[in-house]
């Protein structure tokens, strides 16, 4: 059930339904979810450490602000990770992993077609996942974890760019050949540039999220 509960929660802040500063009150939460506190509270507890929500003394729980600068600094360390693991994934990268990662590709485009960014998001996320799952490194999943929950709470906003979206997804196919290939350089230097999306993000007003 707390694992349930914090997969239903996780999603509801990644695509915006539970908004920056929303507070997660226990009671409130239980009733949303159709669940006793219990579960609840250890999902709450999940959710800080995935940086997707922070306690304050007296006041509870409540959904992380969004902050442009902690933005620049989880992409700074998403590159490292994600280039590492995409690296290790290409040097034992198999056929089962590249059919697995282009279903996810082709379910995200499906989604994007048909307007519906819950699935476009989570198919992008499983999409990611199956290339850094191929690296065979529970250790570099965990790590990844957190800084992409964080990072993906502006990917809705951003589905709505198409162009940027179009040149992501070519990015995206980019590194399933790379990775097919083999070859790891290649691979790593597929990730989107960090600069270019930042300045798309700031160039969109993100309802309810007072970050610029």
């Amino acid at each position: 059930m707390a694992e349930a509960a914090l997969e239903r929660l996780r999603e509801a802040i990644i695509m915006g339904e539970l908004t920056p500063g929303t507070p997660l009150r226990l009671e409130d939460l239980a009733r949303r979810l159709g669940m006793s506190i219990s579960p609840i509270r250890e999902a709450l507890r999940q959710l800080e450490a995935l940086g997707l929500a922070e306690h304050l003394p007296h006041h509870g729980a409540k959904v992380m602000l969004l902050d442009v600068e902690e933005l620049r600094e989880l992409f700074s360390i998403r590159l490292a990770l994600e280039g590492m693991a995409l690296r290790r994934a290409a040097e034992l990268f198999t056929s089962a992993d590249a059919d697995a990662a282009r279903s996810h590709l082709d379910a995200y485009d499906e989604a994007r077609r048909r307007g519906d960014i819950r699935d476009a998001v989570r198919a992008h996320g499983s999409f990611h996942f199956a290339l850094y799952e191929a690296a065979r490194s529970a250790w570099l999943l965990r790590l990844i974890r957190p800084a992409w929950d964080s990072c993906e709470r502006y990917r809705p906003v951003l589905l709505a760019n198409g162009a940027l979206q179009d040149r992501h997804e070519e990015l995206d196919v980019e590194l399933i050949e790379a990775c097919s290939a083999p070859d790891s350089q290649r691979a790593a230097k597929a990730l989107p540039d960090p600069p270019q999306l930042l300045t798309a993000i700031s160039a969109v007003e993100l309802p309810g999220a007072p970050i610029f």
